[in-house]
């Protein structure tokens, strides 16, 4: 008697925790899925930059996720050159560039932390941040602006930077256009003075149409 109540005992546990996997199984597989993938973007995230909190994320607001923004009137620093990125740094840090956002949060790094962020950036995988509206005869005005002043050497093949000048192949319509007009009144300053010059011989129009064109680019791979 015994023994047929625990087998009937044995039996009804093993219908019951049937009937619980098919009501929670899939939920308790969810749950396992979405745990392992925390793990692994946990990973990535340490073996890209190193422990949590790092440095770079206090940047993520304006540039974006591996300095990749999604808005474009901020610059996109992923890909960039590491040098270039550390001499803007110095640069805003120094007043001899000026921005009401960066120069305080550039003024409160240290040298190290300029470094660190330089060398972050640069590793990182650039993209086009935005996909501008399609005006093909605004963009061959542009591409045709861009051939004519010589944009690439400074800028590079694919217009994807180098040492002393940034990458503008896929940065930000309106970036660009803020920056172009900056150098053209002299609000921001090369220290060769090529970007000045080049900037207050382009009109308005043209400054329109090179930035459009060169936000339709997608960065080359580095």
């Amino acid at each position: 008697m015994m023994k047929r109540v625990f087998v009937i005992g044995a039996l009804t546990a093993a219908v019951a925790l049937v009937g619980a996997g098919a009501v929670y199984g899939p939920e308790i597989y969810a749950g396992y899925r979405f745990m392992n993938a925390l793990d692994e973007h946990d990973a990535e995230y340490q073996a890209n930059g190193g422990a949590w909190p790092q440095l770079q994320d206090s940047c993520a607001l304006c540039h974006g996720d591996h300095g990749q923004p999604q808005n474009a009137q901020f610059a996109s620093l992923a890909g960039q050159s590491e040098a270039y990125i550390e001499e803007q740094l110095r640069a805003f840090a120094e007043g001899r560039r000026h921005s009401p956002q960066m120069s305080p949060l550039a003024a409160n790094l240290n040298d190290e932390q300029i470094k660190q962020l330089a060398h972050y950036f640069s590793r990182q995988k650039a993209g086009r941040t935005e996909s501008p509206a399609s005006d093909k005869e605004l963009e061959q005005r542009g591409q045709a602006t861009v051939t004519a002043k010589g944009c690439t050497a400074c800028h590079g093949e694919g217009l994807a930077g180098g040492p002393i000048a940034p990458r503008i192949a896929g940065q930000g319509k309106l970036y660009l256009i803020d920056q172009l007009s900056a150098f053209k009144r002299g609000d921001r300053k090369d220290p060769t003075q090529a970007m000045n010059a080049l900037a207050s011989s382009l009109s308005e129009g043209e400054i329109l149409a090179a930035a459009h064109y060169l936000s339709t680019l997608t960065p080359a791979k580095q």
